[in-house]
């Protein structure tokens, strides 16, 4: 089980992202969504089929990349009304998350919107 501080927040990007890159292309893709990757927050990313999952965190001392390939179906986000570039979530969520579970059949509101630029 994947546990995480309660000071350690998760971002999700909802565009997908190509998988080929680990440390450095990850980190550019934080950049992009207008957050700083050495922060020490979680960043997970999807690719197009939504089967391989990256997780990119820098803990102060070093790079963490974690990375699972589901071996059947797809991780499962809810469709959200506005369309935003990153939504933040709880650790017991992103472990969830990792672990395969359809949030789409679950619950909804499970994701905290972000206001545009900002990082709250």
């Amino acid at each position: 089980m994947l546990s995480l501080p309660p000071t350690v927040r998760v971002f999700v990007a909802m565009e997908p992202l190509d998988m080929r890159g680990s440390f450095d292309a990850l980190a550019g893709a934080v950049r992009r969504l207008g957050l700083d990757p050495v922060d020490g927050h979680v960043y997970l990313f999807l690719n197009k089929r939504r089967r391989i999952a990256k997780a990119l965190w820098f803990d102060g001392s070093g790079w963490c990349v974690l990375a699972k390939r589901l071996e059947a179906g797809s991780y499962q986000l809810p469709l959200f009304e506005v369309a935003e570039s990153k939504v933040q979530i709880d650790g017991a969520t992103f472990a969830s998350l990792l672990a395969g579970i359809d949030f789409t059949a679950a619950r909804r509101g499970w994701y905290r919107r972000l206001s545009s630029g900002s990082a709250r």
